[in-house]
């Protein structure tokens, strides 16, 4: 579902109207009245059909598009999220979860979430990720967060915490265990068979020898040893500002990035609006947007479903690689 008061709900009747036969067929978790709604208010020319179980989507997909119903406590008004709805959201992300680790389903896509508005509803996670990661029921599980689009994949070695605790909270032993989580996801999810990693530093020019900073020599450094010692094809650190262009990224299949926006903000230059958000490393396949709610656009139809499809895509396509090594 995610949040009923942003985008989510219109692209995923976007979606559906520009499916192709090529197209992974999808059902939705959310509300079926507030959808219809939606879609008459917007024009949108999309049957919403309810299903009582995942059996009846496959069917269904042709002609309308199956919604398993989770009814919304509070009437949603684009652009205005409320936190009576949060529970509703957060259940919508559970039985997602259930229905893809029973093997009902392929793969999560999951519509983008506000965590603010979450969090004052109760919710105990920073974001999707972290909450995905608890469901899997692994406590030793570290979850990794992947953007990927055509040419680029990002990790960060820590997601939703301020600069300045990402900072000082890096350690060579969480770059160390986040470049071999991504490392067996490139085999796993995507058929790479030696992957290639490419670890930033954290400073400047990687710290320039210790001029700016001495974390590229004693954390970032030693880390990507460890990651060659572990037969790991890793080179670094890197010059953030080097790696991102086109001829530096035919070097790698994923670039290691030490913070949130050293990795988000190249790939969201490169295809803001076929970017995707992968969650490594889960025993079940979860893909999102690589975009927000978009308050300001929700309810008015000019949001592009373009992310969410090529999420689904990607879903449907790392499915399909973990089920070649199963």
């Amino acid at each position: 579902m995610g949040e009923p008061a942003g985008i989510g709900g219109e692209i995923s009747l976007m979606a559906w109207l520009a499916r192709t036969e090529s197209s992974p067929p999808f059902l939705l978790i959310d509300d079926p009245h507030r959808l219809r709604s939606l879609a008459e208010r917007l024009n949108l020319a999309v049957p919403v059909q309810e299903i009582q179980s995942v059996g009846e989507a496959v069917p269904v997909f042709h002609r309308a598009l199956p919604v398993l119903r989770l009814d919304l406590p509070r009437p949603v008004e684009p652009g205005h999220p409320h936190r009576d709805n949060v529970a509703a959201v957060q259940a919508s992300i559970a039985r997602a979860v259930d229905l893809a680790r029973s093997g009902e389903t392929g793969a999560v896509v999951t519509n983008p979430i506000h965590k603010k508005v979450m969090q004052d509803g109760g919710f105990a996670f920073p974001g999707h990720t972290e909450f995905l990661a608890s469901l899997a029921g692994e406590p030793s599980l570290r979850e990794v967060m992947m953007l990927a689009c055509t040419g680029l994949r990002v990790v960060p070695v820590s997601i939703h915490v301020s600069l300045a605790e990402a900072v000082r909270g890096l350690t060579r032993g969480d770059i160390v265990e986040v470049g071999r989580v991504t490392a067996a996801a490139l085999q796993r999810d995507f058929g790479i068979a030696s992957p290639r990693l490419a670890v930033a530093g954290l400073n400047p020019h990687a710290g320039e020898g210790g001029a700016m900073g001495r974390e590229d020599l004693e954390i970032v450094g030693p880390a990507v040893e460890d990651l060659r010692r572990a037969g790991i094809d890793a080179v670094g650190p890197l010059p953030a500002d080097t790696m991102f262009h086109a001829r530096a990224r035919q070097g790698y299949d994923a670039a290691l990035c030490m913070y949130h926006d050293q990795a988000l903000i190249p790939i969201k230059t490169v295809d803001f609006d076929h970017g995707v958000n992968i969650t490594l490393g889960l025993p079940f396949v979860r893909t999102s947007p690589d975009h927000g709610t978009a308050f300001e656009l929700a309810g008015t139809g000019t949001a592009s479903p373009e992310s969410l499809m090529a999420a689904m895509v990607m879903a449907g396509e790392i499915a399909a690689n973990r089920a070649k090594t199963s």
